[in-house]
């Protein structure tokens, strides 16, 4: 008998359409169907569906729903939004969202690390001056997470020649990297830091972490680049810490509202770079593939992944 695998998404028309090709692509084996064309049957044997940005009312029409397998890495919203629920939630760990990570980190750092910001603006006015370039091997990138995204772009950083730190929850060794874990730890990753870029996840005890206390610790002319979440970062602190020229240039792909209103100053800052949440799509190809062995392994040997630990977030 053929399992039937709900989908529940809040997507576009196309984009589901697409993961529903994709997913059925993958998992020939399985009925892959929309949740809300289940029937109430159908939903009555589900025990494990597939997610992106679900409409959390919709998952309760499963009711022996064991576990969920998120199509993104992070889950703050399905955590927050399913709070009560007793079934399981799973990440997406494909190997290739960490190798996009590590390439968009290292794309933007040498962005701001060849001062391409500055350059951009004297063409802008049609100055022609150059600027001394400082080796890799001058700079300190910081990078704030380190699970399995952190840690291939610090790797990457290193690879290029980068002299990097890196700050997460708990000790961490990565080769070529100085790692630092607690509140200590964090003060001496910001006070190095010429380029300092977020991934954490967000979490209760990282919500509002770079404040205007701890951005000041960054060396004067620093930069920041933020491919986490928005409200990691108290965005009022780091406008004024750009206004007054103790930050040099801010590289925002996450923001507190997405899609970014239209009204937000961050759009028109002279020192802030606008990108739409693209350092790290997922893949459909790859992502569907890690899906169904997660799933085929489940249905073979009802074993759940590896889950999300509730109590931290990730």
């Amino acid at each position: 008998m053929r399992s039937v695998l709900p989908f529940a998404a809040r997507l576009t028309i196309t984009e589901t359409q697409a993961w529903l090709d994709a997913l059925r692509n993958a998992l020939p084996d399985c009925d892959v169907l929309l949740l809300e064309d289940a029937t109430e049957a159908q939903r009555a044997g589900v025990e494990v569906a597939i997610a992106a940005n679900p409409d959390p009312a919709t998952l309760k029409t499963l009711p022996n729903l064991k576990w969920v397998q998120s199509l993104w890495a992070g889950v703050e919203h399905l955590l927050a939004e399913t709070q009560d629920a007793d079934f399981a939630i799973v990440r997406m760990t494909d190997p290739h969202l960490a190798k996009t990570m590590a390439e968009a980190v290292l794309a933007w750092t040498l962005y701001l690390h060849r001062d391409m910001p500055r350059y951009r603006a004297q063409q802008d006015v049609r100055l022609w001056q150059q600027h001394p370039t400082l080796l890799p091997s001058q700079r300190t990138i910081g990078v704030l997470g380190l699970g399995n995204m952190g840690k291939a772009a610090c790797q990457t950083l290193v690879q290029h020649g980068f002299k990097v730190c890196g700050w997460g929850r708990s000790p961490t060794s990565i080769v070529g990297v100085e790692t630092h874990d607690g509140e200590e730890g964090l003060d001496a990753v910001l006070r190095q830091s010429t380029i300092l870029v977020c991934l954490l996840p967000l979490t209760p005890q990282t919500r509002g972490l770079l404040t205007e206390e701890t951005l000041t610790l960054l060396p004067n002319g620093a930069s920041f680049i933020n491919f986490a979440r928005g409200p990691i970062v108290d965005t009022s602190a780091l406008l004024r810490h750009l206004d007054c020229g103790h930050l040099a240039h801010a590289v925002l792909d996450v923001f507190d509202e997405e899609p970014l209103p239209q009204e937000s100053p961050l759009w028109s800052h002279p020192n802030i770079t606008i990108l739409p949440h693209v350092s790290a799509l997922t893949n459909k190809q790859t992502a569907s593939k890690l899906v169904a062995e997660n799933i085929n392994q489940f249905l073979i040997n009802r074993t759940i992944p590896l889950s999300v630990d509730k109590t931290l977030g990730y």
